[in-house]
C-alpha cells in the first residue's frame, strides 16, 4: 500500500511540474504592438538605459530574460534582454531599445506589430 501511495505522489508531482511548465510556455510568447525608446535614465532593473544595447521593457517577464522579437510586417528578428518595465500603452507588449528597433526596421515608423518568444529565462 505504501508503494502505491508513494507512486501516486510521485506521479502527481510530475504532473504538476508539467502543468506549470506548460503554463509558462504559453506565457512565454506573445504578439502585439511595440515601440522603441532612447535616453540615458535608469531602468527598472537599475541599469543605465543605453540606446545602443539590445534590450527591451516588458510588463512582467523577469529581468535578464532573453527574447527573440520578430517584426510581423517584414519578418526581421532580433534578440533582446529584458531589463525594464513597460510599455504602459494599451495594445503594446514591448518597448525596444533604439538599436533593437533599428535591426527590425521600425525606427522610422516608431511602432510595429511584433511577436516575441522567450529563448532563455533567468
Amino acid at each position: 500500500m505504501k508503494k502505491i501511495n508513494r507512486s501516486i505522489a510521485i506521479i502527481a508531482t510530475i504532473s504538476a511540474a508539467f502543468a506549470i511548465l506548460s503554463t509558462d510556455a504559453f506565457a512565454a510568447t506573445g504578439c502585439g504592438g511595440a515601440s522603441w525608446y532612447g535616453g540615458h535614465s535608469k531602468t527598472a532593473s537599475g541599469e543605465r538605459m543605453s540606446s545602443g544595447t539590445f534590450t527591451a521593457a516588458h510588463r512582467s517577464l523577469a529581468f535578464g530574460t532573453r527574447l527573440k522579437v520578430t517584426n510581423s510586417h517584414n519578418g526581421r528578428s532580433v534578440f533582446v534582454r529584458v531589463n525594464d518595465r513597460g510599455p504602459f500603452v494599451r495594445g503594446r507588449v514591448l518597448d525596444l531599445s533604439r538599436a533593437a528597433a533599428q535591426d527590425i526596421g521600425m525606427v522610422s515608423s516608431g511602432t510595429a506589430k511584433v511577436c516575441y518568444e522567450v529563448v532563455a529565462s533567468k
